[in-house]
């Protein structure tokens, strides 16, 4: 595990990446990758000769406090991923979201904890602040200037084809269903949120933007407000300033709860033995494992529709060890779910341990984190700065 407190030192020695907006050939046709196809392109790339086209690579997540086990599993992993197999010349860009989170409401104090909780873990999971730049999204500016100009030019017709923020109103109310919400509860600044997730991505001019199947929408809004500026304020001559970024589908398993298995894993669900958290300990996770909602049915199957708490507790074990599922499932065949919650109690613990133990030790130095945070933003302005100074000068800003 990097030591951050040295990692921190050499930080504020670290040069730039050079930021460039030049776009692959094949932008237009080649819209969508998996996340195997977004790493073997630029091996081939590589064992050819040519030289990869240069990523700019942005995600965010929102500072929702300590992660949870479908937290780790989803974003975060790929992440780490993502860091370990980026070309040396991509730049990656990891936000905490803090503007997002005020589209629901929030209590100060809680906030303020909860985003020092999400940049600690984020860096004790193995994100390396020296080799990409993290940061929050509200101590950079530019997103909110970018996100008042792509309004100006966003048509109500595409804000109201988004539905994510009924899903997203569920699961704050900890509704069973989106029918259980309307736009009664509907604030201006969650029907806009797409536009300020566009604005994120576009003010450093990402080229590629690893998100799960849920985000699809969205992905497909920060193309169209792209493509909008760059034909309403076509500057003849000059290049179309914004690329239409790339959706990466990264793999992540929908870990459920353990006590209600049709619904994702969540902090808002008030039975806290629902979930695990990073910080857990083992006799904890070992006690809401066992106590995880499965069947009566003998033997082992891996069958969401049928039996769903099974499936879950597999899609962990395996999700754990990077597994395929079924695969995972034919050695529980003649087994019992005993052993079944066993192992993957022993799978999630040996996944934490280290994670946790790195997130102990740096989430209350407080002086660390502020300077973590305050280096990735003036990386990340350096990007911004530029986009926004020709964002300016071609609306007549400037």
């Amino acid at each position: 595990m990097i030591s951050f407190r040295r990692v921190c030192l050499r930080a504020q020695g670290a040069a730039l990446h050079r930021h460039t907006t030049r776009q692959p050939t094949n932008w237009r046709q080649w819209h969508q990758l998996s996340y195997r196809e977004f790493s073997r392109s630029f091996i081939l790339a590589s064992q050819s000769g040519q030289k990869p086209s240069k990523r700019v690579i942005f995600s965010g997540i929102q500072p929702t406090g300590i992660p949870h086990l479908g937290n780790y599993l989803g974003a975060l992993s790929n992440w780490a991923k993502l860091q370990k197999s980026a070309e040396p010349d991509d730049a990656l860009l990891f936000s905490i979201v803090g503007w997002h989170a005020l589209t629901l409401p929030q209590d100060p104090a809680s906030l303020r904890s909860a985003r020092d909780d999400m940049l600690a873990a984020i860096l004790a999971i193995g994100i390396d602040p020296t080799r990409s730049i993290l940061f929050h999204q509200d101590h950079n500016l530019h997103h909110t200037e970018l996100c008042w100009i792509l309004n100006c030019l966003t048509p109500m017709g595409k804000l109201r084809r988004m539905t994510t923020w009924k899903s997203r109103l569920a699961a704050s109310r900890n509704a069973n269903s989106e029918d259980d919400v309307d736009d009664s509860l509907l604030n201006a600044g969650l029907f806009t949120y797409p536009v300020l997730q566009a604005a994120d991505v576009l003010v450093y001019r990402a080229t590629h933007v690893p998100v799960g199947e849920d985000q699809r929408q969205h992905i497909e809004l920060i193309r169209d407000l792209a493509d909008i500026f760059n034909r309403t304020f076509d500057t003849h001559g000059e290049l179309p300033l914004f690329p239409l970024p790339i959706y990466v589908d990264t793999p992540s398993r929908r870990v459920l709860s353990l006590k209600d298995p049709l619904s994702k894993m969540s902090k808002s669900s008030p039975d806290t033995a629902s979930r695990i958290l990073l910080t857990d300990t083992a006799s904890q996770i070992k006690s809401k494992i066992r106590a995880a909602v499965t069947d009566s049915i003998q033997g082992i199957t891996y069958d969401p529709v049928s039996r769903p708490g099974t499936s879950n507790l597999l899609n962990i074990l395996a999700a754990c060890a990077d597994n395929d599922v079924t695969e995972v499932a034919k050695l529980y065949a003649n087994r019992g779910h005993g052993d079944l919650k066993s192992d993957v109690a022993d799978a999630v613990e040996e996944l934490l341990k280290g994670p946790r133990a790195e997130f102990e030790k740096i989430r209350y130095e407080k002086a660390f984190l502020e300077d973590v945070a305050r280096q990735g933003a003036s990386r990340a302005m350096q990007y911004s700065e530029a986009t926004i100074h020709e964002v300016r000068k071609r609306i007549g800003l400037t």
